[in-house]
């Protein structure tokens, strides 16, 4: 599984599922966005086989990205997840820090990543002032070498951060189009919130825009099962009630993608955005989402219960699950290179493709 096959999945509900196997990690990136440490809440093992182990051979993720913190501090675990998923038909990714990149893969990690359908590794001057360029490539180019394509997430500081231009001409020499990149900026959370400058999406009052944040379903390190990955939201307790989906202890795979799909509330965001919401239907008092910006807008329509009474009339039932379908199915044609232009780094979007995918 390509990187661009993977991000293409993004606006297609309950395409993919993001599986937090732990909050713990060896690395101290000062911009970490779950400000992991050693110390980090995970979830027990067994809920986590519980969840995966609950697919079906046709109600099943596409693809299960396992992140964390560090998901390679538990590697028996990402290959017992990974060979679970592909009974039932799904594919599976890990995304590390690569923090044991510096001697020879452990063999338990390598057992890990050979599991997997594909392979990211973060890169960025955080973590390589802990973990070198060349020790992160040399691992890059033995996982190639053994089948399974591999991507790098990077991010900088702007756009034009000369560190990302120097990284992806690095990238570029040593790899050609073989590993594909996902080129983000740095957001003033986890780690970050107490350095880095506020850009918070706007939110042009009426404007449709669609969420595809809210399109897969966020297992976090405690357990809680959430419709968006904005950090914000995986951290928050009580996690808004309307952006909840349920908990490990409590929930399996079928009864979140139930939630997920049929909330007429997730509907209206993955369709028209919280903006429109807010403008079309609050009272004036709540019409002020340029104010609180797009992700605050959103997170705060459990205060509306008339905005969340009047999403409930308009995406109920058939209309409400064919306007979800058609404006996932837009997107979908649109490609990752146009997600990434909407979600990442736009000047770098096109480094989604790879082995000469089309770059305009």
């Amino acid at each position: 599984m390509e990187l661009g096959e993977l991000v293409g999945l993004r606006p297609l509900p309950g395409a993919g599922l993001l599986l937090a196997l732990t909050q713990r990690c060896p690395l101290r990136c000062a911009h970490c966005s779950s400000a992991s440490t050693q110390a980090g809440p995970q979830p027990s093992a067994a809920r986590l086989r519980r969840f995966v182990a609950s697919f079906g051979d046709r109600d099943r993720p596409d693809v299960v990205l396992m992140t964390g913190g560090e998901p390679l501090l538990r590697p028996e675990l990402v290959a017992e997840l990974a060979l679970a998923a592909r009974r039932r038909g799904a594919r599976s990714a890990v995304l590390t820090g690569a923090f044991f990149a510096r001697t020879a893969t452990p063999a338990a990690i390598r057992a890990a990543i050979d599991a997997v359908d594909h392979f990211s590794v973060s890169i960025d001057v955080f973590h390589e002032r802990q973990i070198p360029r060349p020790d992160v490539f040399r691992l890059l180019s033995s996982v190639l070498d053994a089948g399974t394509p591999v991507s790098i997430h990077a991010v900088g500081a702007t756009a034009g951060d000369p560190y990302l231009t120097g990284l992806v001409a690095d990238v570029r020499r040593r790899f050609g189009d073989r590993v594909p990149m996902l080129v983000n900026t740095v957001r003033p959370v986890g780690r970050a919130a107490a350095w880095a400058a506020a850009r918070p999406m706007p939110a042009d009052p009426g404007e449709v825009s669609p969420c595809a944040m809210a399109a897969w379903p966020v297992v976090a390190a405690d357990g809680m099962v959430l419709a968006c990955c904005n950090q914000d939201v995986v951290d928050r307790r009580p996690a808004p009630e309307h952006l909840r989906l349920g908990h490990l202890d409590d929930d399996d795979w079928p009864a979140v993608r139930r939630r997920l799909l049929t909330a007429p509330v997730l509907r209206m965001i993955r369709s028209t955005g919280p903006a429109h919401l807010l403008s079309r239907y609050g009272t004036p008092a709540a019409g002020a989402p340029a104010d609180q910006g797009y992700c605050a807008g959103c997170r705060r329509l459990g205060e509306r219960p008339e905005v969340l009474a009047a999403a409930g009339r308009a995406a109920a039932g058939a209309v409400g699950e064919l306007v979800d379908r058609q404006v996932a199915a837009v997107q979908l044609r649109a490609g990752p290179v146009d997600f990434v232009r909407r979600y990442g780094c736009a000047r770098h979007a096109h480094l989604v493709g790879a082995r000469g995918a089309d770059r305009s």
